[in-house]
């Protein structure tokens, strides 16, 4: 059991019956009545975040996360299902679609990612911030049009669009922030 005074960003607790990760925490004491904490909270199975108030000294389960390195394989035919090796034991691993949260258009044969257990349950995977995509399909970019900052879409090697500038063309190398999906550097 944890209390109220060892939050810290990162814990894993259940709430209601439910597991949740702790984001951003407060200690507030109000002029009238006890101390409260206030808390930010992100489920760890469905992604979404909550705001709660907790009394001082309330008491919650914590909460095992584990991660796995794994090794991206492929995708299915149908784009249901996506393989992955895992890299102590080399045994094979099969990742329904909804387990991966949008993730999915980031992964490239062979790249590396952790999968997070919770409790030896799957409950997801997590891709490097950044990674490194070869543009293959982009349109030229107009001599003279670079008066400020104009992008252009462009196809990387898995079929997600992104924005990219002008300059870049089909080859290029690029980095991609995974958080947002946009463009960062040229590699």
């Amino acid at each position: 059991m944890v209390s109220t005074s060892d939050f810290k960003n990162g814990l894993n607790i259940l709430v209601e019956g439910e597991p949740y990760q702790i984001t951003w925490f407060q200690n507030h004491k109000p002029g009238k009545g006890g101390a409260v904490m206030r808390v930010k909270l992100r489920h760890l199975k469905k992604g979404g975040t909550i705001e709660r108030t907790f009394k001082s000294g309330e008491k919650f389960e914590r909460l095992s996360v584990t991660h796995h390195k794994k090794q991206f394989l492929y995708a299915d035919t149908a784009g249901e299902n996506y393989n992955f090796m895992d890299m102590t034991t080399y045994e094979e691993l099969s990742i329904p679609k909804e387990k991966l949260d949008g993730k999915e258009v980031y992964l490239k044969e062979n790249m590396d990612v952790d999968s997070v257990y919770l409790e030896s349950e799957l409950i997801g995977i997590e891709i490097p911030l950044i990674i490194e995509m070869t543009i293959t399909e982009a349109e030229p970019g107009v001599k003279g049009d670079s008066v400020s900052n104009m992008t252009k879409m462009a196809k990387v090697e898995t079929g997600l669009d992104i924005r990219v500038p002008l300059f870049i063309k089909e080859g290029d190398r690029i980095k991609v922030d995974t958080r947002t999906g946009e463009y960062v550097e040229r590699v």
